[in-house]
């Protein structure tokens, strides 16, 4: 039996377990691009609904969800051929959703309707609509499943929403235009991006109050180009990567000192991130460029642009190793 040294062992492990996709709405085009975490090609582009936005799959990976805002549903994809299996019900103007722990119910925000809709993606029915502030989008569940959070851009507010009863019970002011929240890994605190006001607002859990602010300065760019958007914790959780717009930068940020201490040049106009199986790379999606940046994780450097369609926006990854 022939032994292998122990860097190639490493070498290979690392590579099977970087294996995956990474999926990209392309909000003009009406498609979502499938880059190859290996090649860091484009290895497929599959036909959608109209604009689509929000993008994640369930727990097992066997079935992607779209929001395909102007088609006013969310798709139901076969990752494995590209189909489109059926439609949901979902409200009006669908832009960003959230799926639950149970892998059954999508929390989904209607920007036009003003209300979070929640559905059985089991038996495709509308379980209940929940009144939320005007042109919600941000969406995000506590690993528990207890509380979704709903943003609502001219409100200007977090909506906490108890999802035993599906009833607000708390409802938080953040800075103008919030666009995405984020939980820690313990459920303890919630990040909340604010586009227009140029912060991100972290709550603690337990009573809603505001534990502090982040906010951004970037030497050569206008404030109001540093428009914070997409959120992603490190995997240790001692950093945020936070996407800020216009301002063509992905800013790393101490979690516990909620200072930034890098910023990272990526594409025109980012939005949302996706981390590669292993973590080790995150995928950026730069709506005016038509591309992802692949950022290097550990040296917290951009490594590659990748093109894909007319404005990407949502980003989800998928594991394809055994």
């Amino acid at each position: 039996m022939r032994r292998i040294s122990a860097l190639a062992f490493t070498l290979l492990a690392s590579t099977a377990m970087a294996d995956g996709q990474i999926w990209v709405t392309n909000e003009k085009d009406d498609t979502v691009s499938v880059i190859d975490v290996d090649t860091l090609e484009v290895v497929q582009t599959y036909p959608t609904g109209e604009r689509p936005r929000g993008v994640t799959f369930s727990h097992d990976y066997s079935r992607l969800y779209i929001c395909a805002s102007d088609s006013d549903t969310v798709q139901v994809m076969d990752p494995n051929t590209g189909e489109i299996l059926r439609d949901l019900p979902s409200g009006e103007d669908p832009e960003q959703f959230i799926l639950h722990p149970d892998n059954r119910h999508l929390y989904i925000a209607n920007e036009d309707d003003a209300v979070t809709t929640v559905v059985d993606t089991e038996n495709r029915r509308v379980v209940a609509q929940i009144n939320v502030g005007i042109e919600p989008e941000g969406m995000a569940v506590s690993p528990d499943g207890k509380i979704v959070i709903t943003t609502s851009e001219t409100t200007n507010m977090a909506h906490w929403i108890d999802t035993s009863t599906h009833e607000l019970f708390a409802n938080t002011l953040v800075g103008a235009r919030p666009r995405h929240a984020e939980f820690t890994e313990d459920g303890t605190k919630v990040w909340v991006s604010s586009e227009i006001g140029g912060t991100i607002t972290v709550f603690n859990v337990a009573d809603q109050s505001e534990l502090g602010k982040v906010r951004f300065a970037i030497q050569g760019v206008n404030d109001d180009l540093i428009q914070p958007v997409g959120m992603k914790f490190s995997p240790d959780q001692t950093k945020v990567y936070v996407a800020l717009g216009p301002s063509n930068h992905v800013a790393v940020v101490n979690a516990e000192t909620l200072e930034v201490e890098k910023y990272i040049l990526v594409g025109r106009r980012v939005w949302h991130m996706a981390y590669s199986p292993d973590q080790t790379q995150l995928f950026t999606t730069n709506g005016v460029s038509g591309d992802v940046t692949v950022i290097d994780v550990a040296r917290e450097e951009a490594i590659k642009s990748i093109k894909v369609g007319r404005f990407p926006w949502g980003a989800a990854m998928r594991p394809t190793s055994n």
